[in-house]
Order: C-alpha cells, then sequence, then structure tokens
C-alpha cells in the first residue's frame, strides 16, 4: 500500500499522524536506530500462517513472535511463519517486509501484542523501508480491531 493510500485511510478515519523519513532500514531494530525511535516503540508485522491462512502478528520491535502461543491463543492447530513467497501478492505497492500493521485492509486477521498498548502512541513501516507512521495505540485498535494476545 503506497503511503498515499494508507495517508487516505487515515486522514478519512480522523487520525492524527506524523510520518517519520528514515534512511533505507530493514529490521525493526535498525529502524528505530535510524529513526531515533525506542525498539519497544516500534511495532513489527510478521506475517504468518495459521492453520495455512495468512495473518498478522503486529509485536515491540524487540520481541520474536512466540508461535506456540499464538497457535494457542488463536486457537488454531498450527501456526508457523510465512515465507515471503507466501504473501509476496498479499500487499500491493508495499515494499517486502514494510507492511503496515493493517491486515484489516488486505483482509487478514490481526493479532497484537498487549505490550504495545503499554504506551500512548505507537510507530510503524508505512510500506516502504524508509518511512514510518506515527499514531495513537487507540487509533490503531480503533480501525483494525486486533485480538489481543501475549506472544
Amino acid at each position: 500500500m503506497p503511503m498515499t493510500k494508507l495517508k487516505d485511510y487515515l486522514d478519512a478515519n480522523g487520525v492524527r499522524y506524523v510520518t517519520i523519513s528514515h534512511s533505507q532500514a530493514y529490521t525493526a531494530l535498525e529502524i528505530a536506530a535510524s529513526a531515533h525511535i525506542k525498539g519497544k516503540e516500534i511495532a513489527k508485522t510478521v506475517v504468518v500462517k495459521l492453520d495455512g491462512k495468512l495473518a498478522m502478528a503486529v509485536l515491540p520491535g524487540t520481541q520474536k513472535v512466540d508461535l506456540e502461543r499464538l497457535r494457542q491463543g488463536a486457537g488454531a492447530v498450527s501456526a508457523e511463519l510465512a515465507t515471503e513467497g507466501e504473501f509476496l501478492g498479499d500487499f500491493p505497492g508495499c515494499e517486502l517486509g514494510a507492511m503496515p500493521p493493517f491486515g484489516n485492509l488486505f483482509g487478514m486477521e490481526v493479532f497484537v501484542d498487549p505490550r504495545l498498548a503499554a504506551d500512548a502512541e505507537i510507530a510503524f513501516n508505512a510500506g516502504t523501508h524508509t518511512e514510518l507512521v506515527r499514531m495513537a495505540y487507540a487509533d490503531l485498535e480503533r480501525l483494525v480491531k486486533p485480538k489481543a494476545l501475549s506472544m
């Protein structure tokens, strides 16, 4: 999703946000350092497969997905990381690995780690490896309606 589409969606829903441009970075911790944000304040989006269906796990940039906890919490029989090839065409306009945590816009269920709600604001990739969006966590929750799940 190009940044303009994400901005249009946020604007249409009355969300206050800022965009942060940073040098090209690929991992959550590289992004945090480049944008001068704490790693725990960056929300990273991990694409997973729950019972063979793509979903998003959104967690602090300093954490790794615990697939077993995710599987149990989601009530799934199986949980695994999706390969890039499995979701290559599912995020039009987004650079690979830079998907924003708006699974609702891609027809995907979203599971969010409650640790992200500890801060009033959240920052995440905006579809590229050079831009972030920072906005209120409450707005993300309102728009995406993710399922809170410790993972």
